[in-house]
């Protein structure tokens, strides 16, 4: 009693606002998305790291292959000269490599490249991921823009030949893969017709050029990413084309629409106004996700135009299992992922709020 009868009714108070704050917290449709993603983060690191370990091979049985097959050293002196050279442990455990890399993880540190001593992950992925940022982000925008402006002109002129044409184009380059489309456009652009220098274009910008915020660099980089930003565009119009007349036509048959034409309004209001902003509003949530694929979306077409971007370095590292650094890789494609996921769900809670109202059912 002593004890109970010491507590002021102010902290009582105190107390009792600590624990609805809390509910409040528990019952948020944002914190419970955060703990969802961060959870999934860290299910797929782990899944990740372990199928890593199952490839055939592992970076020293390669690198001293290599030696063996292309310099003819004995298969005992090239094992002493891998094993001098990395630093890393093979016959160590897997649970106690992945608790490793757990702790190191924690800490932000994303280890050294196996294949690359003294060059650390994060100094590779800071290096490289800018450039597929920008191909393959640049590649996304104007994908977008263009196919939302030609899905309306389709929605609009249903059944005209303009609609047929567009809607076979864009069905067509929508079953297409990206690395086809890039080996087409290096063979007829590059090979048969001559009419780009394709060897000129390799790299994400020119020897000798130094990097800025100039003129001469802008161009340069441009340059270089523009095969592979057309096959991007090429490979993803489409898609935005057909669900933006699908919107847009479903648009037209609300009543809103009806009403506002009974209104006596404008066309071009009630197309800006009422069909067009309610078409757009499932499209952004669409493009919110797209973007997180952008990291993981440049493997085998910057391998076929020698882009140096982060999907080029991620192949180089698979195949020569290079451990760390094709963690670090797949961990940002992954993060950036459900990131985009993440705020999907949020931008689509927040244009329609019964979302989160079910979610909280």
């Amino acid at each position: 009693m002593a004890t109970a009868a010491a507590i002021s009714p102010s902290e009582t108070t105190d107390r009792l606002s600590a624990r609805g704050l809390l509910a409040a917290v528990w019952r948020s449709y944002v914190f419970r998305k955060l703990l969802r993603t961060i959870f999934t983060v860290f299910i797929v690191t782990t899944i990740i790291f372990f199928l890593i370990r199952l490839l055939p091979g592992n970076p020293i049985e390669i690198y001293v292959n290599q030696l063996v097959v292309t310099y003819g050293i004995p298969y005992h002196e090239a094992l002493d000269q891998a094993a001098a050279l990395f630093a890393i442990d093979l016959d160590q455990p897997v649970l106690l490599q992945y608790v490793s890399y757990l702790k190191n993880l924690v800490q932000g540190n994303l280890g050294m490249s196996v294949l690359s001593p003294g060059t650390s992950v994060t100094e590779v992925i800071v290096r490289f991921l800018p450039w597929t940022l920008f191909s393959v982000g640049l590649g996304l925008l104007i994908s977008f823009v263009i196919g939302i402006t030609l899905g309306v002109m389709m929605a609009y002129r249903r059944d005209s030949l303009l609609d047929h044409g567009l809607t076979v184009f864009s069905s067509i380059m929508s079953s297409v893969p990206d690395f086809l489309v890039g080996l087409m456009l290096v063979v007829w652009l590059g090979v048969q017709w001559k009419l780009l220098p394709i060897a000129a274009m390799r790299g994400a910008y020119s020897s000798g050029m130094q990097p800025g915020l100039n003129f001469a660099f802008v161009k340069d980089a441009f340059f270089h990413a523009a095969l592979p930003v057309t096959t991007y565009v090429l490979t993803s119009v489409g898609f935005w084309m057909l669900s933006m007349k699908s919107n847009t036509i479903s648009a037209l048959g609300e009543d809103y629409v009806t009403v506002a034409k009974a209104r006596g309004l404008k066309e071009s209001r009630i197309t800006a106004a009422y069909v067009g902003r309610n078409a757009m509003l499932p499209m952004f949530t669409i493009l919110t996700i797209r973007i997180g694929f952008v990291v993981g979306g440049s493997l085998l077409v910057e391998q076929i135009f020698e882009y140096a971007g982060i999907g080029r370095m991620l192949g180089q590292a698979i195949g020569q299992r290079d451990y760390t650094l094709m963690q670090g890789i797949f961990l940002v494609i992954t993060f950036s992922v459900i990131t985009a996921n993440f705020f999907a769900d949020i931008l689509y809670g927040w244009l329609d709020p019964r979302i989160k109202l079910g979610a909280q059912d």
